[in-house]
């Protein structure tokens, strides 16, 4: 296997570290120089791109790659990628057989608090969720007409080491924002890669929802995260009157719960099912801080 990641960002090198011992080569790429170091840890070979045209060095390594993560998010302008290939995989990457495009389980919109499997129709809110459905339809176009398995991957809400609600309340940031109702389903970044990883090796194809177990009022996920460190956790605070920045709003206004039976029937386990399990380590292994 021949891996690139074209956005080497928190999911990016999760995958990288799940994937790259096992490749005969893995690049990926950042905005910029300065993250050289950290790609390089994760066992990428570094690269810089933004989007558009690779210029000759990653353009090179392209022709050889067979396997490719697309983790570089739609902007004002549609997907910054998708433009470079428009002319068809084959003449860029004639080597490729995989592609995994990182979608967002936020493709569904609202569904009143309703479960949501891979079949549901999408009806996506935001602007950010309706260019990724857009993505999501430009690259299947583009692996059907070039004959490339394709993975699209749907994330719910991703924490890890260094993001995560244990760090928040230790930040003096956490909030126990309560809306009646609401939930929200939430993925620890290693089962993004170990997922993404098994998907890649058996050039698994289709949508596949990556998400916990357990979709689960936000302000219960900091109260646990509370409980983990002996602290009382943050006082309630009504939804509805409570300042928040209109992209912080938004995601209330998306209500769902997503199964995750289709990446579970592939044969993927899940490392942390839901998020008890999820602050636990990371509170007992200390890397909730990173």
């Amino acid at each position: 296997m021949r891996l690139m990641i074209l956005g080497a960002g928190f999911s990016g090198l999760a995958i990288a570290r799940a994937l790259a011992p096992t490749c005969e080569f893995a690049g990926g790429t950042t905005r910029s120089k300065t993250r050289f170091a950290e790609l390089a840890n994760a066992g990428l070979a570094p690269y810089v791109y933004a989007g558009g045209v690779p210029e000759a060095e990653l353009a090179r390594e392209l022709t050889q790659t067979t396997h490719l993560v697309m983790s570089i998010s739609p902007d004002a302008g549609g997907d910054p990628i998708l433009s470079a290939f428009e002319g068809g995989l084959a003449a860029a990457m004639p080597k490729l057989e995989w592609i995994g495009y990182l979608s967002t389980v936020g493709v569904y919109g609202d569904h009143g608090g309703a479960w949501v499997d891979e079949q549901s129709i999408c009806r996506p809110v935001s602007r950010r969720s309706i260019a990724r459905l857009e993505a999501e339809q430009g690259w299947s176009k583009l692996t059907a007409d070039a004959g490339v398995a394709l993975a699209i991957i749907r994330l719910s809400g991703i924490y890890g080491p260094g993001r995560n609600a244990l760090k928040t309340l230790d930040a003096g940031k956490g909030r126990r924002l309560i809306k009646p109702g609401q939930v929200f389903n939430r993925i620890h970044v290693e089962d993004i890669g170990g997922a993404t990883a098994m998907l890649a090796k058996n050039r698994g194809e289709g949508i596949f929802n990556v998400t916990d177990d357990k979709p689960a009022p936000p302000q219960d996920v900091v109260a646990h995260a509370a409980t983990l460190m002996g602290i009382e956790p943050p006082p309630e605070t009504d939804f509805e009157t409570a300042e928040l920045t209109p992209m912080a709003r938004s995601f209330y206004g998306e209500n769902k719960r997503v199964s995750n039976k289709a990446i579970k029937a592939a044969g993927y386990q899940f490392l942390y099912p839901d998020y008890a399990a999820g602050l636990g380590a990371l509170w007992r292994d200390g890397r909730w801080a990173r």
